[in-house]
């Protein structure tokens, strides 16, 4: 079965950085070895998301307004991957920036059309990887999508567990790390 990793956002700015979050920075691991998984068995198909704003502008944005804390400023330290998350060895991976919470447009990455099932981890659980979710389930209605709920981090363990409801609602597969692991060997 062809599957593929999206990871969303998983920055140096929702770690370590601008909106620094221990429960992203404890999810690292988790996504290391999803990653890890993903490019040995999936046939290099790992998609990675980045937030992105841009310095003079933030605060003029609707988002900048509600929260008014510069994050993922376009080439900054804060805008880059963490290194956690990269494969250990080189493969060749699709990158997509966003300026919304949501990429807007799932349904024009050709390699997600050849899928059979699609795995979802990254950050903040409640605000991009569950606005990904929508706009993915609404792509590909008939893809399952699992969330690995170990590989995200909401901006409160509260948050993130209302976000993991809602998207099981929604037809999620909501499922920890080790588990989906070991249904997979």
């Amino acid at each position: 079965m062809d599957k593929a990793l999206i990871v969303i956002d998983a920055q140096e700015d929702f770690t370590r950085g601008a909106l620094r979050n221990e429960e992203a920075i404890k999810a690292l691991p988790v996504i290391h070895d999803v990653v890890d998984y993903a490019s040995v068995h999936f046939q290099k198909r790992i998609i990675y998301t980045q937030d992105t704003h841009y310095e003079p502008t933030y605060f003029d944005t609707l988002e900048g307004k509600n929260l008014p804390v510069k994050h993922c400023i376009f080439d900054s330290k804060g805008w880059e991957l963490c290194p956690e998350v990269l494969p250990k060895e080189y493969i060749t991976y699709i990158l997509r920036t966003k300026q919304t919470f949501g990429y807007a447009y799932w349904d024009d990455v050709y390699d997600l059309r050849e899928v059979e099932e699609i795995w979802l981890c990254g950050f903040c659980t409640d605000i991009c990887v569950s606005a990904n979710f929508q706009i993915l389930k609404a792509s590909f209605p008939e893809t399952p999508i699992i969330v690995i709920e170990d590989a995200c981090a909401g901006i409160t363990p509260e948050l993130h567990e209302a976000a993991l409801k809602v998207m099981k609602s929604c037809q999620a597969r909501i499922v920890k790390w080790k588990d989906l692991e070991m249904e997979n060997k």
